[in-house]
């Protein structure tokens, strides 16, 4: 998932949120010298990576991508799913998605001490462009493609998959509806059992 799932997926607690969001960064046992929280955050984001990747949902989503972006197609995937969150995003949240994003930016001010450098270079690039809040809109997802695009050099050739997204959008949206509801139910379990085991090691 990309980053407005991590970031909804880590429930309330703000050090959670800032490793779920940030654990792209974070390599092997890195994550050690972290907060408790953060640290939890950080196996959380891991867990739903592995979930996410083996779930046949997903699985038959970037098989439709397969033939034109080969192994960038999970990536791509990523990106379509976080904006059928943000485009039904009052499914899943009361907070309005422009103020719940705010308060992410907010709280990434707030912690940004604890922020690893590949996160920080990024960070001032998501607020300047509000990518969180943009990815409702088609052309919010086409400018991401494109920065993805850009970072692999042009090689990727991300930029082109709106195409498919506006050719498939229904059976993207259905497939993402679908794999989140179970997804929500495996993050909460995981999360939960991740606290529980750092319980008891104290």
């Amino acid at each position: 998932m990309n980053f407005l799932a991590h970031i909804y997926l880590s429930g309330n607690n703000e050090l959670v949120t800032m490793g779920n969001f940030m654990a792209d960064g974070i390599r092997g046992n890195k994550y050690k010298t972290y907060p408790k929280d953060v640290q939890i955050g950080i196996l959380l984001h891991r867990e739903i990576d592995t979930f996410t990747d083996a779930h046949p949902i997903v699985r038959q989503s970037t098989k439709r991508l397969h033939k034109n972006y080969s192994h960038y197609s999970g990536v791509i995937v990523d990106i379509f799913y976080d904006h059928f969150l943000a485009k039904n995003w009052s499914n899943y949240s009361e907070i309005p998605l422009d103020i719940y994003v705010q308060n992410f930016y907010e709280i990434t001010k707030k912690h940004f001490e604890i922020l690893p450098e590949r996160t920080l270079h990024m960070m001032p690039y998501m607020i300047s462009g509000n990518w969180l809040l943009n990815y409702a809109s088609i052309e919010g997802i086409q400018s991401v493609l494109e920065g993805m695009n850009r970072r692999t050099k042009f090689i990727s050739g991300m930029n082109k998959a709106t195409v498919e997204l506006k050719q498939y959008y229904k059976e993207f949206e259905e497939e993402f509806t679908l794999f989140f509801k179970e997804l929500i139910s495996f993050a909460n379990l995981k999360r939960q059992e991740i606290t529980d085991k750092f319980s008891e090691q104290l």
